[in-house]
């Protein structure tokens, strides 16, 4: 294990050497943030006082974009796909097949050390942000319930990177996988409840998504996080996102024996 610790500290090492993009990052990514606080702001003012949509006040639909937003900068894969295919690509992999370093391994810390660099550069902005907002910032119900969600977003992190990871593998059969990663993406900021909170659409189209691996990439977590995930629903949720994490995995380590049939050590 002691090599994989030591890939971590020189991946913190180097992303902290762009701290600035980091921060630069984090703050133009509360422009979009601030916006759709302020569009639901509006549509709850229209409402009237009390109002509801899908079930949110306006406390908790803020809440939740926070919460989003915090989950997001703890698992959201940053370029790492991209370097994948990169490595794949100009033959660097090369070196981990002659190795003792399993590749999956190896980025998996290399994405840790990035989340880790992210938060440790914008935990004060972030902070700033959720005090600046803190009349309409929802806690969870209780200790447990942050508990589950601090389960529930360990394996959002491990399903993001390996799902991530297994979209890479593809550059083992073609040139240019930046199409695939886009088309994944979109589908991910719809279904996974970034744009907005599943609850909104019709039950049929919810209950259809849950089969899918994205609710549990940031809408499942919140949802725990807020209280509204709970009992069978919310123990029957982890079973799923589990069995999501092994898929993924499985898949990953799949796609990786098989390209490898196929790969052609380029350059060094």
């Amino acid at each position: 294990m002691n090599k994989y610790w030591h890939v971590i500290g020189v991946g913190v090492q180097n992303n902290l050497t762009y701290r600035f993009n980091f921060l630069a990052r984090t703050l133009f990514g509360f422009i979009p943030l601030l916006a759709v606080v302020f569009l639901w702001r509006t549509i709850f003012a229209g409402k009237g006082a009390g109002a509801t949509v899908a079930t949110f006040t306006l406390a908790q639909m803020t809440s939740y974009y926070l919460i989003v937003t915090l989950a997001d900068a703890l698992t959201a894969v940053n370029e790492d796909d991209w370097q994948i295919a990169a490595d794949i690509k100009d033959g660097n992999i090369s070196q981990f097949l002659l190795k003792p370093v399993d590749y999956l391994y190896f980025r998996f810390c290399l994405y840790l050390s990035g989340r880790l660099t992210y938060i440790t550069v914008a935990a004060l902005p972030i902070g700033l942000l959720i005090f600046s907002l803190r009349e309409y910032f929802v806690l969870p119900p209780d200790g447990l319930t942050f508990g589950l969600f601090l389960v529930s977003l360990f394996l959002t992190a491990l399903l993001q990177f390996l799902l991530s990871y297994t979209m890479a593998m593809l550059a083992f059969w073609v040139l240019e996988v930046s199409t695939f990663i886009f088309i994944l993406y979109a589908f991910e900021y719809i279904a996974s409840g970034h744009m907005f909170p599943l609850d909104i659409l019709p039950p049929a189209i919810k209950q259809a998504l849950f089969f899918t691996p994205f609710p549990y990439q940031l809408y499942f977590p919140v949802g725990v996080y807020m209280g509204k995930i709970t009992g069978t629903e919310l123990i029957r949720g982890l079973v799923m996102q589990t069995g999501w994490v092994v898929v993924a995995y499985s898949l990953a380590r799949f796609a990786w024996q098989r390209g490898l049939r196929k790969y052609s050590a380029v350059g060094g």
